[in-house]
Order: structure tokens, then C-alpha cells, then sequence
């Protein structure tokens, strides 16, 4: 079984009723991946997943010193129970709004300028395939989805519910 970054697209409003009852946040997350399976319009997604790049983002993000947490969320639910890999957290719209503008102007290569892949072995990168230089690349089809995924959260207004899976 692997481990899975995912990102849930949610309203103020939805924020706000998620903190209450994180059960019915845990649903709504999963009614919507469920409806988005045939969905075939991807700029409407509400869910994006990261698969199982999450922890290479997450060293390369904080490496840059990337202002927002996008990996695992800046709060976390303090009543929620696991959804996975241990309780969900949340970015808020205003801090969507600067993850997505400061996305908006980096690329992946800057991610790795400099970034020997014998350094993420070190780390203990997860998963563990950091054998080849080539090995950096494995995140870069997702960094751009990533990025439209946070304009779109942040033109829109909402909020962002992150979780490992």
C-alpha cells in the first residue's frame, strides 16, 4: 500500500462546517473524489492528488522556503480522526491565494537546482527510489497540475483540505 498526497478544494463555508465535524468533511471528500472519477472536465476538479510525490515536494518546497505548507496543511483538524495517514490539515483562502501566486512563479527545475539525488536517499525521501540522478524528475509531471490546481482554488475563492492517504 502506498501513501498518497491529497487535496481537497472546499468554500469558506464548507471550512467552516469541516472544523465542526470532520466526519462530514471525510465524506464530502469522498463523495467528490467518487463523482470526479468521471468527470471529464479536470479544471473543474475540486480533488487533486500528488500520489505518492508528496514527501519529495514537501523536502523540495521547504528547501525553498515555499511561505505555505501545501504538503500536509498549515492547521490541522483537532477533532478529526485519521483519514488515512493521521488527520487531515487546512490552508485557509488567503494562504491558498499566496501558495498559488508563489507557485505561479517557480518551475520544477528551480525545485531542483542544486539537488543531488543522493541527498533524498539521505533523507529518507519517501518512497525510497532515489538510485538515479533521473530519479528528481519523478514529481515534475505533477508540479504543474499542482500549480493550476491552487489558481484555481484561489480565483475561486476556496480553501484547502490536505491529507496523506
Amino acid at each position: 500500500m502506498s501513501m498518497n498526497g491529497e487535496y481537497l478544494r472546499i468554500t469558506p463555508e464548507e471550512l467552516t462546517r469541516a472544523l465542526k465535524d470532520p466526519e462530514w468533511a471525510l465524506d464530502l471528500a469522498e463523495e467528490i473524489q467518487d463523482a470526479q472519477e468521471d468527470n471529464e472536465t479536470p479544471a473543474e476538479d475540486r480533488h487533486f492528488t500528488t500520489h505518492q510525490t508528496w514527501n519529495l515536494l514537501d523536502f523540495l518546497l521547504k528547501r525553498s522556503a515555499f511561505p505555505v505548507d501545501i504538503v500536509h496543511g498549515e492547521e490541522s483538524f483537532a477533532e478529526a480522526d485519521d483519514w488515512g495517514y493521521g488527520p487531515p490539515g487546512y490552508v485557509t483562502v488567503d494562504r491558498v491565494r499566496l501558495a498559488a501566486d508563489t507557485l505561479t512563479q517557480m518551475t520544477y527545475d528551480q525545485l531542483i537546482q542544486g539537488i543531488d539525488h543522493s541527498e533524498l536517499a539521505a533523507a529518507e525521501i519517501y518512497p525510497q527510489i532515489w538510485d538515479s540522478p533521473t530519479s528528481l524528475d519523478w514529481a515534475r509531471d505533477l508540479f504543474t497540475p499542482l500549480t493550476e490546481f491552487f489558481q484555481a482554488a484561489a480565483a475561486d475563492g476556496h480553501a484547502m483540505v490536505i491529507w496523506l492517504d
